[in-house]
């Protein structure tokens, strides 16, 4: 609830706040009450009050009992019971609604006009007859004595439809090219239209002939108005006998007297924008006027504001409930707004405690924001002063203002962002764990309303006990320790665990009777799996078996290999006499047997070096900061590949054997050849 004070008149919005998404569960709705302070100041007068998408005009029934609103999208037609505080029905419509009424007085009749030229009515089950007119529509009157409505719109014929006898009767013919709105007078049953070129024409039902003619276009200009168009007429309603309100496209209110066809008041709002809506308040002598953007009420005599209402979305209609302080918007939001002003008139019946709920907080008045503050004006000396500073103040800050404004800007941005998904921020260490603690929260979150008692604390990250573990780098948990890995299937089972129990009592408070079979097969599933966290805990263990010996054994390895080193450097420190070697510029000095093995391939030939590098088999050099490491090794044969090179020597040297000459071959061609070939055929 939203409290405002314009005029010493304080205005209660009572359906100010957030609106909580339809998706949600119930339990998810009651979690946000608990926690949200707006949502919990939130007042919900009557239950869903709100539209898909757009609310265009909204009624209250003769009776007060219900409050009928139209919206789209899908076109509908929604019905409140205000002794429920409910919605009663919903219809969805063919297309979308441009105006409607009550004719009874309660929501048992019904008639709307469509945007696509139809009449459609409705009865207490629902549809009953739908028909159509010539041109598209824009407003219809009800003549409660001759059982007659008139239709207005796109063209210059006013259009009448019988409900006694079920037919259209002969239309009613205006100079105007279009008709916007028009009304009855609910005394004396005179008809009126306003037209696209702003004037009013009235006509007598019974005889069914013009009666008077209003230029109001030339009447809603004042001194020193910038002229732009012809105004139309946009709104009219009547009130009495005598008294009429017309509302022009550019923002003007006229007050007629029938007996006059001077005004005797023009009131502007100031916003060129088209008047929508008129009413009357008659305890007060107010006049409630509306465009898209602000609602006034001003004095029907003098024309003084009494308050004025500005929602945060355009204003589409506007409906008083009647003999009370309540009044209604349909607005370009889903939400409509509920306004209740106490000087006005009191709360309706059904919504009483409004009076004792506004009493209580006027009891306890809050200190307005300017109350310990004194504004002098720029006349007289305490004046001058205050102008010289405000300069040295502008001087030393040009671009205060601007500062401000970005960070209200700044503070709407973040307030907006609240709505969206809030990420959760994870601490530097033990990140894996305190994500654990967290989805493990929310679970325990999820399931405490089930419980009856007993509450959800914070946890291990909420207690600042526990705050170092996820702050100090030396609490960061070894997952390849010893420790972990044994630990870690045993905890992760118990999880496991206690996320199927969650999800068993959320089942038993879905279904209360369990059927036995259920409790069996549960059974089965605890005990396979303590066998499953069994084998994985024996699995551990031997992986860190065979992790143990291998570093044990290489351990041995490098233990071996530093005694070999250390025994070859002691031998050569005894046996071994200074030599000096020439390093070339450009050279790099690795070791001084490296400097000699080089200078011995250099003056070698390449079939020497080749020979060389091949009897020396497979070299790796491993360069450090004190010089280079070299390994010579050759490559162990398997048993298989022995025994197949034996068996190949073998049958070498049994083909060598069996060779003989083949000198008696020869051709006889010559011997000299064959002599040659003597030498190189054989075998």
């Amino acid at each position: 609830m939203q409290i405002s004070n314009v005029n010493d008149v304080k205005i209660y919005n009572l359906s100010y706040g957030k609106s909580l998404p339809e998706w949600l569960s119930d339990r998810k709705k009651r979690q946000l009450q608990k926690k949200d302070v707006d949502i919990q100041r939130r007042i919900e007068l009557i239950q869903d009050f709100e539209m898909p998408t757009v609310c265009t005009s909204i009624k209250v029934s003769r009776d007060g009992q219900f409050v009928l609103a139209a919206g789209t999208y899908k076109p509908r037609i929604r019905c409140y019971d205000t002794y429920q505080l409910s919605l009663k029905f919903e219809r969805c419509l063919d297309s979308e609604v441009v105006a409607f009424d009550i004719l009874s007085d309660d929501y048992s009749k019904l008639v709307f006009l469509h945007c696509d030229r139809y009449v459609e009515f409705h009865s207490q089950h629902g549809h009953y007859y739908k028909t159509r007119i010539p041109k598209f529509g824009r407003d219809f009157s009800y003549h409660y004595p001759s059982c007659d409505l008139f239709f207005v719109g796109m063209s210059s014929e006013v259009y009448r439809l019988n409900l006694e006898q079920g037919r259209f009767l002969n239309s009613l013919q205006t100079d105007a090219a279009e008709n916007n709105v028009c009304d009855i007078n609910p005394v004396h049953h005179l008809f009126a239209t306003g037209t696209s070129e702003g004037k009013v024409e009235c006509w007598d039902p019974r005889v069914r002939s013009r009666v008077g003619l209003l230029d109001c276009a030339l009447s809603s200009l004042t001194e020193g108005a910038e002229v732009r168009g012809l105004p139309s007429i946009s709104a009219l309603k009547f009130n009495g006998s005598l008294c009429m309100a017309v509302g022009t496209s550019t923002g003007q209110v006229l007050l007629y007297d029938l007996r006059s066809s001077e005004p005797l008041l023009v009131k502007d709002h100031f916003y060129d924008l088209p008047i929508k809506s008129l009413n009357f308040h008659q305890p007060l002598d107010l006049i409630v006027s509306a465009d898209c953007k602000i609602i006034k009420m001003w004095n029907r005599d003098t024309g003084k504001q009494f308050c004025s209402l500005q929602p945060q979305t355009n204003i589409n209609d506007v409906c008083m409930y009647p003999d009370s302080g309540m009044l209604f918007t349909a607005n370009e939001d889903p939400k409509m707004n509920t306004f209740y002003i106490p000087a006005l008139g009191p709360a309706p019946r059904w919504c009483s405690f409004l009076d004792s709920l506004t009493e209580e907080l006027e009891e306890s008045p809050e200190s307005a924001v300017y109350d310990d503050y004194k504004f002098p004006v720029k006349t007289g000396p305490k004046g001058l002063c205050c102008l010289v500073l405000l300069q040295v103040k502008s001087m030393a800050n040009p671009f205060a203002y601007e500062e401000y404004r970005k960070e209200k800007i700044r503070q709407k941005i973040e307030e907006s962002r609240t709505q969206r998904v809030q990420v959760k921020k994870l601490p530097k260490v033990n990140k894996d764990l305190a994500l654990k603690l967290m989805e493990e929260g929310d679970d325990e979150a999820e399931e405490a309303p089930r419980k009856k008692k007993g509450k959800v604390g914070n946890g291990i990250l909420g207690d600042d006990r526990f705050k170092v573990m996820f702050e100090n780098p030396d609490f960061q948990v070894d997952e390849q320790s010893e420790e972990f890995r044994l630990l870690n299937p045993i905890v992760s089972k118990v999880g496991l665990k206690r996320k199927k129990k969650l999800r068993l009592l959320a089942q038993q408070d879905a279904a209360e009777d369990e059927e036995p079979e259920g409790k069996a097969s549960s059974e089965e599933e605890s005990s396979d799996d303590d066998k499953s966290w069994v084998e994985e805990v024996r699995e551990q263990r031997r992986l860190l078996r065979q992790e143990n010996r291998d570093r044990r054994r290489q351990e041995r390895k490098d233990a071996d290999r530093d005694t070999v080193l250390l025994d070859r450097g002691q031998n050569q420190e005894k046996t071994s006499q200074p030599q000096f070697y020439q390093l070339k510029p450009g050279e790099e000095f690795r070791s001084f047997k490296d400097v000699a093995h080089k200078q011995k391939l250099q003056k070698a030939s390449l079939e020497d070096r080749l020979k060389m590098e091949e009897s020396s088999g497979i070299n790796s050099a491993v360069d450090t900061a004190v010089g280079s490491k070299q390994l010579t090794f050759t490559l162990r044969k398997s048993e298989q590949q022995r025994k197949q090179q034996q068996a190949e020597r073998e049958h070498r040297e049994e083909r060598k054997k069996l060779r003989r000459a083949a000198g008696h071959l020869s051709s006889s061609r010559g011997r000299g050849r064959g002599g040659r070939g003597r030498g190189r055929g054989h075998y």
